[in-house]
């Protein structure tokens, strides 16, 4: 090695050992005075006689800047000009190395999400931007841009505008509740008003519309009630159309009643002129108010002999409907349906009333419909009736009906006609679901099929999450429940029928039969025949099986229930089923002990018994009664009054009639009382004989029709 290579390798090494020593708490540094040295250093060093070995100029120490460790001179803590030396912390003794470290607390993370509460509803609307969207739901730009790719979208500013069907699905993500906003662009044209035939039950309604299509529907109904909701359209002798909707009026359809007045343009209230306004009469009122759509009141049945027209008036308005006949703007029409009298003041009266609101709906664009009815047809699969509000709903679109979709195979008018558009006011029979929707789902008309199924995927998530979080809600509600409660014990009930709003209507029927001692627990509901799957459930868990307006199930399904020994009830009238799980209802409930006084008697002679043996027990005194009223047990509890306070209250250690032992004495009979403890008798006491009685609930049942358990 060379002499130049060795003072290179020396020299290296020498620095080096100095950046090492110079590491002062990880900051690494030296100054430019020792690089100087170090150079000079290295020039004077090397022999004056090597001729070959030249003055190396051009070498340049400040290369060593690249390393991972700064240089420094020494350890002297001098003052840097631009920097300052870090100060060396001082050393604190920990004073018992034994004990565990302390843990920090815990702060949570800041929420990503602000969102609102699910209970509250946000508007949403197509071509809404990234920015209303945060706004109205509380959620950051950045998460929802991070939904928006997840479903596959890419929105990078918050001003670009997004569909509503994907604003509907980001808020679904979200948790938050949403309406939709339809546009009202587009052609207006004039249409039909759609007319809801309202009433009490067996008022007349099926009839008067039975009057006006020339048909029958109401004798082809069970008991003579309408038991679901039927949409029809009606050309009228004047040459218009106007859609008509008949609702039921027994009690359990009250939901049906409402979801007839939310799609309505106009009520026709049908008041019986023999029966005067009933609580559904009053129930239909409090519909169109809230739903704030004018009413139009038919009193029927003017041609019976008990037919009062004026006293139907005043009732009317003593509820607060101002009748035309007293300053008001509510038309009065007389009609008679059996008659056919006075419908074509009635059809007069409605087409002046739809003149004057002047509707009109937007022709062009997608549909917005809303679901009226639902059933499963055993060749056709899930079939929806449904009324157009605005647009045209074509055959072969791609729709999301609640939380079902499926493409529309076919439209059927009334007539049961294939046809291949609707417009507004029209209802129609959609076929092509892929599973049955709940009466009174809107309809929303979606581009693609991969849409639409993405649409009914989040709707049924949310719609668990929804049911999930009420069943946590009722189960906190029962634990607050004070334990002084009576027993409560469980129905399982499966629900079958042939439409869905029967379905709904039965259902919320039978809930409002729980009790304090009897919960009805509808463990599933289902529309069409009652099948294997629903025996099998109720095996399972214990069910009756109610089934409304369904044909009788085949005989393999009638012994399979039997062998099970599940009780199946089927009826086409819902007073009937109601009557029949009600008394169920009552038997099954456990009932309360009640104490009650069962019997009176009256201390006439008081006997004593002196100078017993030890084995035949002490001195005792019997009280000689008679029986005034009701009658004694043996059993019973004693209770002793005087001048109307109580004396003393034990059980009875004997009671006898005759010299004989007798377990019940009745009233008007005279008996040998024996208290245990008590020997403090008079004559003129009154003894009175308590009992522990299981009191069973009622079953309640009104002439409105309404019913209910009274504990």
């Amino acid at each position: 090695m060379s002499w130049r290579m060795l003072r290179r390798k020396e020299f290296h090494s020498g620095l080096l050992n100095l950046a090492f020593r110079a590491d002062h708490g990880g900051k690494k540094h030296f100054s430019d005075g020792a690089i100087g040295k170090l150079a000079q250093f290295y020039r004077s060093d090397r022999p004056k006689h090597a001729a070959n070995c030249m003055p190396s100029n051009h070498f340049n120490i400040r290369n060593f800047h690249a390393g991972v460790y700064m240089l420094a001179w020494s350890r002297k803590k001098e003052d840097i000009v631009g920097l300052k030396a870090p100060k060396k912390e001082k050393r604190v003794k920990r004073e018992n190395r034994t004990q565990p470290p302390v843990e920090a607390p815990y702060v949570a993370p800041k929420p990503k999400t602000a969102t609102k509460s699910p209970d509250k509803t946000v508007d949403i609307f197509d071509g809404m931007t990234l920015l209303d969207l945060s706004k109205r739901t509380g959620a950051y730009i950045s998460t929802l841009q991070g939904i928006l790719a997840d479903l596959g979208e890419k929105v990078e500013s918050e001003f670009d505008s997004i569909s509503i069907d994907l604003a509907e699905l980001v808020a679904m993500e979200l948790g938050v509740n949403t309406r939709r906003m339809h546009t009202g662009e587009g052609t207006n044209e004039p249409r039909p008003a759609v007319v809801t035939v309202m009433g009490h039950v067996d008022h007349g309604k099926t009839s008067l519309l039975d009057a006006l299509r020339q048909t029958s529907v109401a004798a082809k109904e069970a008991g003579g009630i309408t038991q679901h909701i039927g949409a029809f359209v009606v050309e009228m002798p004047s040459g218009a159309s106007i859609t008509f909707l008949d609702t039921p009026g027994h009690a359990a359809f009250s939901a049906m009643r409402a979801r007839g007045a939310a799609v309505t343009d106009i009520v026709v209230l049908v008041v019986a002129a023999d029966d005067g306004v009933m609580p559904q009469t009053l129930e239909a009122m409090s519909h169109a108010k809230s739903a704030n759509v004018p009413v139009v009141v038919a009193i029927n049945k003017c041609d019976k002999s008990g037919a009062d027209p004026e006293r139907v008036r005043i009732q009317l308005g003593s509820e607060g409907l101002l009748l035309e006949d007293m300053g008001g703007d509510v038309q009065v029409v007389e009609i008679s349906a059996v008659a056919k009298s006075g419908l074509d003041k009635l059809e007069e009266a409605l087409l002046l009333q739809a003149e004057m609101m002047d509707l009109k709906a937007r022709i062009d664009g997608p549909a917005q419909a809303f679901v009226v009815e639902a059933r499963v047809d055993r060749g056709r699969g899930p079939l929806a009736t449904a009324i157009v509000k605005s647009g045209t709903l074509v055959s072969g679109q791609h729709i999301v009906v609640g939380a079902e979709w499926g493409r529309i195979r076919s439209l059927r008018d009334t007539a049961g006609k294939i046809t291949e558009s609707a417009k507004p006011a029209t209802p129609v029979e959609i076929e092509g679901l892929r599973g049955l929707p709940m009466a009174g789902d809107d309809v929303v008309v979606v581009d693609s099929e991969e849409r639409a199924r993405m649409l009914s995927q989040g709707r049924k998530k949310k719609q668990e999450k929804d049911r999930l979080r009420k069943i946590d809600e009722g189960m906190a509600d029962e634990l607050e429940i004070n334990e002084e409660t009576p027993e409560r014990v469980e129905m399982p009930i499966i629900v079958k029928a042939d439409v869905q709003g029967s379905v709904q209507a039965v259902t919320d029927a039978l809930r409002s039969l729980n009790s304090a001692q009897v919960f009805v627990n509808v463990v599933h509901v289902g529309v069409g025949p009652i099948s294997q799957h629903d025996i099998d459930l109720a095996q399972a868990c214990g069910a009756y099986i109610v089934g409304f307006n369904i044909r009788t199930p085949p005989i393999a399904i009638t012994q399979a229930a039997a062998r099970a020994n599940i009780k199946v009830l089927l009826h086409k009238v819902i007073y009937h089923l109601l009557e029949e799980m009600g008394r169920a209802i009552v038997e099954k409930a456990p009932g309360t002990a009640e104490t009650q006084v069962s019997g009176e008697a009256e201390v006439l002679n008081i006997f004593e018994l002196k100078g017993r043996s030890k084995s035949k027990g002490p001195d005792i005194k019997i009280a000689g009664c008679r029986i005034t009223d009701g009658h004694f047990s043996k059993s019973g509890t004693m209770r002793l009054l005087r001048s109307g306070d109580v004396v003393f209250e034990g059980p009875c250690a004997s009671l006898k009639r005759e010299k004989q032992d007798a377990e019940t004495i009745e009233k008007g009979t005279d008996c040998g009382l024996v208290i245990q403890d008590c020997d403090d008798f008079q004559v003129g006491d009154v003894i009175q004989c308590l009992e522990q009685v299981i009191r069973k609930p009622k079953f309640i049942s009104t002439q409105s029709g309404s019913v209910r358990i009274e504990c």
